[in-house]
């Protein structure tokens, strides 16, 4: 991965910089399916959840790496967090809902099982904190180990990433977008 020269002062406001490309982010992982594999010994008895929206399509990723590298399907599901925020708010409540049940949660049996939970970027923690609770109400797992993409820093909760992409120091008028085509930090209005 390239390094970048990330100073607030070059990025205007509204001003974007790419910072890992597709091919990067592919690498990328790459890298932490094999470190998922390496610490726990394989995949068996492994579930992977990404947090809605972000963490989605990259726990797709992961969980499709995590199957080819070790030739075994792993079971990849989502976990909407919105309920369990400490953050909500009342305009929260009003948003989708799926039959019922805010926005979409398609988890799977978590009971007794490694959970890999998979977000995008890893910034305050306050989403980490609601996934350990939204994950407390369909099962007690084994054990949680948390994936992320970029980890920018910042934390108000004590969450600390097991396996990262790539830690991106930033400042907190700068916005990081990380996807699995790309991650890039622009500096303004979110």
């Amino acid at each position: 991965m390239r390094a970048a020269n990330l100073g607030v002062s070059n990025l205007g406001e509204h001003e974007c910089r790419v910072i890992l490309e597709a091919d990067d982010v592919r690498r990328a992982l790459d890298r932490i399916a094999h470190e998922i594999i390496e610490r726990n010994k394989g995949v068996a008895n492994l579930v992977v959840l990404g947090i809605l929206h972000g963490g989605v399509p990259i726990a797709a990723r992961v969980a499709q790496r995590l199957s080819t590298f070790s030739q075994t399907p792993v079971a990849s599901a989502t976990l909407d967090v919105t309920l369990h925020r400490d953050d909500l708010s009342t305009d929260d409540l009003r948003g989708p809902t799926t039959n019922g049940m805010h926005k979409a949660t398609s988890l799977v049996d978590v009971a007794g099982k490694k959970v890999v939970l998979v977000d995008d970027v890893l910034y305050t923690g306050r989403t980490i904190g609601a996934a350990l609770r939204a994950i407390g109400e369909y099962g007690r797992p084994a054990a949680v180990q948390l994936a992320v993409l970029v980890d920018r820093g910042h934390r108000e909760m004590p969450f600390q990433a097991d396996f990262v992409g790539k830690n991106l120091p930033t400042n907190r008028l700068e916005h990081v977008v990380a996807t699995i085509n790309g991650v890039s930090i622009s500096r303004g209005s979110r």
